[in-house]
């Protein structure tokens, strides 16, 4: 039986991707800070479960959880960071250590993460490592400059582990999922320093049809990134193409685009240093307007090879075509 620990598991993405291996027959480990939703969420799952609560930008507290973990359900055979912070705010407005703690949580979260899963994986010479990224990894947009940041900070890190897991040869892999916008709590409870409530820039998925595709993609060791949602490969893509218009393309509708009406004071204390209460659930306030049914692109070696290998023999077709005129 697979066991699998997850951080960021008390709602949203993390919950969901619980539910999923829960779901498959996984066991399951789940962490997160809040110790009685993380009860709470455990009890909602089916099969064995055990939980360990830890705040992940604190190196010690996360190793101390899976230490728990691992004496009660075994050690994991597939590690997940999920984990994550943002601040709703103009850049200029941020403060200093507002911007520190997503990077704090989000980035250094996830490096912690990868450490803990490597020390715990390497001595039994396997596992799969999942780092759960975002289409904000490699296209920003306003408002959220410390979760694009801490995203494609926690990218390159995973990038050059990878690199070195490649050098040695090592059974180990390491794959990351990029998510689009999500129907989560997150937009009820994170911290805001605008005067109106956040919502998901349309289209809005379901974290339940995206946790699904880490299920997936935790099954296929040797895939590289998974591209999950149509925003996500159009942004990854579009921005490699033609990152000016990005810029101005998102300057025009990321901006308005990510609020709705008024919420009466331009602040909220939100989640970012501890956690709040009674928003502990899979889904946000969305889920008339999700998308149930995520469709995702994988990228691997291989696959890379196949595609630049097809595109050889269309040029050279091409060319032939050109000659016999």
């Amino acid at each position: 039986m697979t066991c699998v620990y997850i951080t960021g598991t008390s709602a949203g993405l993390g919950r969901a991707i619980a539910e999923a291996f829960a779901g498959d027959g996984a066991t399951v480990g789940l962490i997160a800070r809040d110790e009685t939703a993380l009860a709470e969420a455990a009890r909602s799952l089916s099969g064995r479960t055990a939980f360990a609560s830890a705040d992940v930008a604190d190196a010690g507290a996360l190793a101390a959880a899976a230490e728990a973990l691992e004496s009660e359900i075994g050690p994991p055979d597939v590690w997940i960071n999920n984990a994550m912070a943002t601040v709703f705010s103009r850049f200029e407005e941020i403060a200093p250590e507002e911007f520190a703690r997503v990077a704090n949580v989000t980035f250094l979260g996830g490096v912690y993460g990868l450490q803990q899963a490597l020390s715990m994986m390497k001595p039994r010479g396997s596992g799969v490592i999942i780092q759960i990224g975002s289409a904000l990894a490699y296209r920003a947009i306003p408002l959220q400059a410390p979760y694009c940041a801490a995203k494609l900070a926690i990218r390159g890190a995973v990038d050059s582990l990878r690199c070195e897991l490649i050098h040695d040869n090592s059974p180990l892999s390491l794959t990351t999922v990029h998510m689009p916008a999500m129907n989560t709590p997150q937009f009820d409870w994170a911290r805001r320093r605008i005067a109106q409530k956040p919502h998901p820039v349309p289209p809005i998925y379901s974290p339940h049809a995206c946790a699904e595709a880490v299920l997936w993609a935790s099954k296929r060791p040797h895939l590289r990134e998974v591209w999950v949602g149509k925003p996500t490969w159009q942004a990854i893509i579009g921005n490699k193409l033609m990152p000016g218009f990005m810029d101005r393309f998102m300057a025009n509708n990321a901006y308005e685009g990510q609020f709705e009406e008024k919420a009466g004071e331009a602040w909220q204390e939100g989640n970012l240093f501890h956690p709040v209460t009674g928003a502990h659930r899979t889904r946000g306030r969305f889920t008339e307007r999700e998308i149930t049914k995520a469709m995702w692109i994988a990228t691997s070696e291989k696959r890379e090879k196949l595609f630049f290998g097809a595109l050889a023999l269309l040029a050279l077709f091409i060319i032939l075509i050109l000659i016999a005129i």
